[in-house]
């Protein structure tokens, strides 16, 4: 087995795509850790947050760095200020929603890696220090244009 280098991203380092008017930070991609896990930043912005979905192979960890959100996990609608940590294990329906008039900066971790491949696949180059534009029907086609090949479906789970 190929040895895995240390990976080191200084502040604000990483290559950042827009989407669904968020901004999505590439911090350690698959390849560097031989495809066991792959870190993203998000930064939502208020009256953000995706539709229900459900990743088929990923297990997904949310670590709440300021604002906050609530997530719906199976049904569940939870609160996650500031420090909250919450793990979707795959195969479970979630979504989140940010409360309030803050954005909220998150990181989020994907066992295995391969999601992050989607966010630079359909997202558009981000410029540093501007807010993404806002969600457009162009970003929700290609969503869905992409959800089979990364394994995930959007929506409520069929026969509800």
């Amino acid at each position: 087995m190929e040895e895995q280098a240390a990976v080191h991203v200084p502040p604000g380092q990483g290559e950042a795509v827009w989407l669904l008017g968020d901004t999505y930070t590439l911090k350690v991609s698959g390849e560097q850790t031989g495809g066991a896990f792959t870190l993203l930043e998000a930064v939502v912005p208020p009256g953000g947050g995706p539709p229900p979905h459900i990743h088929h192979l990923e297990d997904e960890l949310f670590v709440i760095l300021k604002g906050e959100l609530l997530v719906t996990v199976a049904g569940c609608t939870l609160p996650a200020p500031v420090g909250t940590v919450i793990s979707v294990p795959k195969g479970t329906q979630h979504s989140y929603a940010v409360v309030g008039t803050t954005p909220v900066r998150m990181l989020f971790l994907y066992v295995p890696a391969g999601m992050e491949k989607m966010f630079n696949e359909i997202g558009k180059p981000a410029q540093p220090g501007v807010a993404a534009p806002p969600a457009s029907e162009e970003d929700v086609a290609k969503l869905l244009s992409v959800a089979a090949k990364y394994n995930f479906t959007i929506g409520p789970p069929e026969g509800e």
